[in-house]
């Protein structure tokens, strides 16, 4: 996961990548600990249509949009109105989404 220096968010898992600009972002929280079958790996949700780039069961930080994204399937069709990621330090990169959007964390799930 990449926050570039034009304000955008860039996630890869494997072959599966999410961009979207850091402006799109417009709301976060704070979630996990995971069960290990729902947590790894590049997932959607029936639920919500949330993209996931899990890579470990301890938590990540969920980011709203604005604007769904693409994220998992190849044409772009299926769009994902929030994204997961899991993250080494997720009070670390929460504060990097704050400091350049302003947006502070909804919750703590």
């Amino acid at each position: 996961m990449t926050l570039t220096d034009d304000d955008r968010l860039v996630a890869r898992f494997g072959p599966w990548t999410c961009e979207t600009p850091l402006a799109n972002v417009v709301g976060m929280c704070i979630t996990g600990p995971y069960r290990g079958y729902r947590a790894i790996g590049a997932r959607g949700s029936f639920a919500d249509r949330g993209l996931t780039f899990g890579s470990t069961t301890t938590g990540g930080v969920c980011l709203r949009l604005r604007e769904p994204v693409a994220g998992l399937e190849p044409t772009g069709r299926v769009r994902h109105p929030g994204i997961t990621l899991t993250v080494a330090d997720r009070a670390a990169f929460a504060a990097a989404i704050t400091a350049r959007t302003g947006i502070e964390v909804d919750s703590v799930r």
